[in-house]
């Protein structure tokens, strides 16, 4: 399979909730690229461990999620911790030494603060306050104070995950500059439309064509914290029942309840004293 199946040749590698799923979301409409349904497969980062997973994707698995490439020009991927990872620039190097690199990075306090209510929301972080879970870093890096249901333990280290000058140094030093492609999250915000056609310039591809713009990955709480878990966690009696139902009306239903289980809110606004204290 691995023989027929074309390698992806460029990488949304982060940063988390910097605009990454948006701009994967908008690549996804160009004729001329392909991006899996699947986002975050996060194949490469042999160092971050997912803690739901019951075992590491092979090449062929991982390939796989591109079996249905036709003709486009160009094969991407979007999973945000390849840029935490001190491992995948590398993996990804060895994997393909042409691929071109998109990093997209917010002010590193905002980042650690959505990225925490992010957490809150998948059950990856179960303390209700921002203060609380900076405090908890220490004692969560010896393995106490874990999340019952956590699946990604590293990124509860948040003071580390806003770090971004070792983390883009290792792309730079791996791939060299001109293989990768920056994006500031305020740019992309205020500019979509422009900061769009420089990606495609960089990747050349069609930089004429726009995909619709909508607001993509707000933050956002479930209405049901039980129902958002079955989902995303089914039980094996759950498992075994939805096998009955065909593949696609499966995974649209699954889609469409977690969408309507979604509600979106304000987060407030953060301590002074604590931004202060992250800035320095």
């Amino acid at each position: 399979m691995s023989k027929k199946i074309k390698k992806p040749d460029f990488f949304i590698v982060g940063a988390p909730k910097s605009g990454t799923t948006a701009l994967y979301t908008y690549l996804k409409q160009h004729p001329q690229i392909y991006m899996p349904d699947v986002k975050e497969i996060h194949f490469f980062g042999s160092d971050l461990v997912f803690l739901h997973r019951k075992k590491e994707l092979t090449e062929e698995e991982y390939l796989s999620f591109f079996k249905n490439v036709k003709d486009e020009k160009k094969i991407g991927e979007a999973s945000v911790w390849y840029l935490y990872s001190k491992k995948a620039a590398k993996e990804i190097k060895a994997f393909n030494p042409d691929a071109q690199i998109i990093i997209m990075l917010r002010n590193p306090v905002d980042m650690i603060y959505s990225n925490y209510f992010q957490f809150l929301y998948n059950e990856n972080e179960d303390l209700n306050s921002f203060e609380e879970a900076l405090a908890a870093e220490n004692d969560r890096k010896k393995g106490k104070r874990i999340p019952k249901r956590a699946h990604f333990v590293q990124g509860l280290f948040y003071r580390e995950t806003g770090k971004y000058y070792e983390q883009v140094k290792r792309y730079i030093e791996v791939f060299s500059r001109e293989k990768i492609h920056f994006i500031i999250f305020d740019d992309f915000v205020k500019s979509t439309a422009e900061i769009y056609k420089h990606v495609l310039a960089f990747l050349n591809v069609d930089n004429t064509f726009m995909p619709t713009f909508s607001k993509i990955n707000s933050t956002k709480k479930a209405r049901s914290q039980k129902l958002r878990r079955i989902l995303t966690f089914p039980p094996v009696w759950l498992t075994s029942f939805t096998r009955i139902i065909p593949g696609k009306i499966r995974k649209k239903t699954i889609n469409f309840l977690v969408e309507i289980n979604k509600k979106s809110f304000d987060k407030p606004k953060m301590n002074n004293n604590i931004r202060q204290e992250l800035i320095n």
